[in-house]
């Protein structure tokens, strides 16, 4: 393939979501670590699984839409490749299926360490990759998307990393992965602020086309604000003031809630939406290490 093609398929995965992959793995390995046992392989296995199957869902997004004529010539975000015709729907679905077959096998490989249950958590995060744009009852389309984000990118990733280290789940570990969720669940949010116009006439009844921008601006706020208060929980308990790390965080937590409020235009949108994966990533980073140090 040449350069513009893999050019194609690099913008097709959507750099700017990746961060809610890696986001959950490194603050269940940190935990991990904390309580002495990491396992890099199992780790390895997990970002692996985590990033595949982020890829898989947005080629997923990318064929489902066109599809179903959500992403048109009238679109404002960036362009997807099977919208603007730079990549065939067939190609795509291809695509799609080999990412998460890829993503299963990398899920077969951690029932070493987690036992075959895993592979229920493993098929229901592909199952619901596939769901939040295709099959008959689309989550996306039914303003179930934010759910979905929460709860794959938050609890099961970082809770299903922590326990194939350690061998069980733990209060910590389901705490941890409350901000990761809500922060992952912004940026999806961030996307279809920007898209609202083009998803309301294309059907998909997104949180925000079902409430409005206003409340979008509220869900956004409220998921910075659970996000920065719970490390102030964990310091509360543990009396130690590493865990407050994350609140460095807190000035560029309060300018993007006012970039969301202030700024409509797609670019600026597309920005926020990069930075928002940026954010989530600190936050993981710092959450980390004030829980290990």
């Amino acid at each position: 393939m040449n350069r513009g093609g893999w050019q194609i398929w690099v913008a097709a995965a959507r750099p700017r979501t990746l961060p809610a992959a890696v986001a959950p793995v490194i603050v269940g390995s940190a935990l991990a670590w904390r309580d002495g046992a990491f396992d890099a392989l199992a780790v390895g296995l997990c970002l692996s699984f985590a990033l595949l199957v982020q890829i898989g869902t947005n080629f997923a997004n990318d064929y489902y839409d066109f599809v179903r004529g959500a992403d048109t010539g009238a679109r404002v975000g960036p362009r997807r490749a099977v919208a603007a015709g730079l990549v065939a729907p067939a190609a795509m679905r291809r695509a799609m299926w080999a990412v998460f077959a890829a993503a299963f096998a990398c899920g077969l490989g951690l029932i070493a360490w987690g036992g075959p249950w895993l592979l229920v958590v493993g098929v229901a995060s592909i199952a619901c990759g596939i769901a939040y744009t295709g099959g008959p009852w689309p989550l996306g389309y039914h303003g179930l998307g934010d759910v979905f984000v929460f709860l794959f990118f938050g609890l099961v990733a970082v809770g299903a990393t922590y326990f194939v280290q350690a061998g069980r789940v733990t209060a910590d570990a389901l705490l941890a992965a409350v901000p990761v969720g809500l922060l992952a669940a912004n940026i999806l949010l961030v996307n279809n602020y920007r898209d609202v116009e083009t998803d309301a006439a294309a059907g998909k009844r997104t949180l925000v086309v079902r409430f409005g921008r206003r409340a979008a601006r509220a869900q956004h706020a409220v998921s910075l604000a659970i996000a920065l208060a719970v490390p102030v929980f964990f310091f509360a308990r543990d009396r130690d003031g590493w865990r407050l790390l994350p609140l460095a965080l807190a000035p560029l937590a309060w300018a993007h809630v006012r970039r969301l409020r202030e700024r409509e235009t797609p670019p600026e949108l597309i920005a926020l939406l990069g930075d928002t994966g940026k954010f989530l990533a600190f936050y993981a980073l710092l959450l980390s290490a004030g829980l290990v140090l």
